[in-house]
């Protein structure tokens, strides 16, 4: 019996602190949020943050995307030879990447990257009372520190999921044209005439998503980091950790929400 009360008390408090943990992640996002609608705006810690997002992000998430595309060529052929539907290669590798692998894998690269650089650096401003002293300079560290950052994410992600399409898509042509005997006319005939625009810009609204998601676990990591070294370190590893599951699971939800009829 006193196990019993002791294994639904340790559950009644997990679940109480993942709700106030959520809770207070989700009242960081709306104070950020409410950041970016009112002056001053901090333009050039805006861009300075989406270069470093879109462009030094870039040359990881294009190698994941154009080696997805012909690992995916590959396995679809296999599969499909089995079955005779040889010439279905080129419809599953666009739908494919458009709608999940384009967005999911230029995440989860993201958040390997950026959400621990932000975590970071973040954090190190927190243990080092970088953050305090904008404060006493009367600068919001909301409005100049998280603010930017999600504003970058939320528009950089997009346009890397498109160059992360475009590359994993070729990929895919490099493939069947190259090693699998496809026509090049007829592989690209067959991915245009299959690829609808919902394929496309339903990939881009969970790329937005996902590219808050990890600017705002990034921040939120490191905002709230302590403990010196050890804290920014455990800071760094939440972020990745945290965004990538979140990233896994709001797939879901998205999917689900746009595709199921």
């Amino acid at each position: 019996m006193d196990r019993a009360l002791d294994l639904t008390a340790a559950l009644g408090r997990a679940a109480i602190a993942t709700l106030r943990g959520t809770g207070a992640i989700a009242l960081f996002a709306v104070e950020a949020i409410s950041h970016l609608f009112r002056p001053p705006f901090y333009g050039r810690l805006f861009l300075r943050a989406f270069i470093e997002i879109a462009w030094f992000s870039l040359p990881v998430v294009a190698l994941t995307a154009v080696f997805t595309g012909m690992v995916l060529a590959l396995q679809s052929y296999t599969g499909f030879a089995r079955f005779n539907a040889e010439g279905a290669v080129a419809n599953v590798v666009v739908l494919s990447i458009t709608r999940e692998l384009g967005p999911v894998l230029a995440g989860l690269m993201v958040a390997g990257r950026i959400g621990a650089a932000f975590a970071a650096e973040i954090g190190t401003m927190r243990v080092t009372d970088q953050i305090d002293a904008l404060n006493t300079l009367s600068t919001n560290p909301m409005k100049y520190l998280v603010a930017p950052r999600l504003l970058a994410g939320t528009i950089a992600m997009p346009l890397l999921v498109v160059i992360a399409d475009i590359l994993g898509v070729m990929g895919g042509w490099l493939i069947g044209t190259q090693q699998l005997g496809f026509a090049s006319g007829a592989y690209l005939k067959a991915t245009f005439d299959f690829l609808q625009a919902w394929d496309v810009i339903s990939g881009l609204i969970k790329a937005a998503v996902f590219g808050f998601v990890v600017t705002l676990m990034g921040c939120w990591c490191g905002y709230t980091s302590g403990g010196g070294a050890q804290g920014v370190g455990r800071a760094t590893t939440s972020a990745v950790v945290s965004s990538s599951i979140l990233i896994l699971a709001l797939d879901y939800v998205l999917t689900a929400m746009m595709f199921t009829r």
